[in-house]
């Protein structure tokens, strides 16, 4: 059975994990793999679990695709365990992912940033609307590649479908004012990771998604225990050990103009270096070079000494 609504809200107070989709050389789906990565993060401590999200590569995998990675993950975790599920696209595309999902039992719909060119924030909230008219499950509206303002973010956070909001701008202050004026019962989760997760915190998020912890999650524990604590002198150790593998994460790669280009290929480079299941991926995303697998070995090792050192 699916978790009830104030569950979910429990889960995102948390670390939240993006389960990444394993691709053998010719651009299949190896399920096994995926239940065996979200197997060793559940048993790290890990309880909530992004499927088919962003980092999975949500937009190389067609509709049916979407909906049996996310079956393959509820498979393979307990039933405390909380699955948000990847929604996006048309309306009518996204109702029918989100009709497919209640069947498998997700927990939660975790609807993606909208890919249109244009948009309006009154349509956006009607969006969010149509896609709870058919559903019981409790949304998480995922906020990036746009800036809307403080007033929209509110009113998102008013809507009774939302139980929390994945925030991915680099915008403390209106972070803090959205937060300051909405529910208190809105769960607001930092969507930039762990970097982010310090700041963000003293502005009113209560969870993170993984960054570094998609791949070493028992940094992620860490940070939200110390964060939990009040430990800042703690937290901005945990949170600067996770820099230098962030930034690497945001760079073009090679032959390309386009910052953010080698993120998914680079966790799962630090999936593969932490002993778990990276595997290949679909364009329009291209792996790392030689070079870049190298840089990922040095920089991973770095990290490795610093956990060793703040937290085995």
């Amino acid at each position: 059975m699916p978790l009830e609504v104030a569950e979910v809200k429990e889960c995102l107070r948390g670390v939240a994990v993006g389960l990444l989709t394993p691709f053998d050389q010719e651009g299949e789906i190896e399920y096994k793999k995926i239940q065996e990565n979200a197997q060793t993060h559940y048993e790290e401590g890990i309880r909530t679990f992004l499927a088919a999200a962003n980092i999975s590569e949500y937009h190389s995998l067609s509709q049916e695709e979407r909906v049996s990675v996310t079956e393959a993950s509820l498979d393979a975790l307990p039933s405390d365990a909380c699955v948000l599920a990847g929604v996006g696209g048309s309306t009518d595309n996204a109702q029918d992912l989100i009709q497919a999902y209640e069947r498998i039992g997700v927990d939660a719909m975790m609807i993606m940033p909208p890919d249109h060119a244009y948009l309006h924030e009154k349509g956006l909230l009607e969006y969010y609307r149509s896609l709870a008219s058919v559903t019981e499950r409790p949304l998480v509206p995922y906020v990036r590649g746009f800036n809307p303002s403080a007033e929209y973010l509110i009113e998102l956070s008013q809507l009774d479908s939302v139980a929390g909001i994945k925030y991915a701008i680099k915008d403390p202050v209106k972070l803090g004012v959205a937060t300051t004026n909405g529910p208190d019962d809105t769960v607001w989760i930092d969507g930039l990771a762990e970097p982010y997760a310090v700041s963000y915190w003293a502005e009113g998020i209560e969870g993170f998604s993984a960054g570094v912890s998609n791949f070493r999650p028992e940094v992620g524990q860490a940070l939200f225990k110390a964060l939990s604590n009040e430990n800042w002198s703690r937290a901005r150790d945990l949170r600067n050990i996770c820099v230098p593998y962030q930034n690497f994460r945001d760079e073009t790669g090679q032959n390309n103009t386009i910052a953010g280009a080698i993120s998914v290929p680079a966790v799962k480079q630090g999936l593969k270096l932490a002993g778990m299941h990276g595997g290949a991926v679909r364009e329009p995303i291209q792996s790392l070079s030689a070079e870049e697998k190298n840089r990922a070995a040095e920089i991973y090792e770095q990290l490795d000494d610093n956990i060793s050192r703040l937290i085995e």
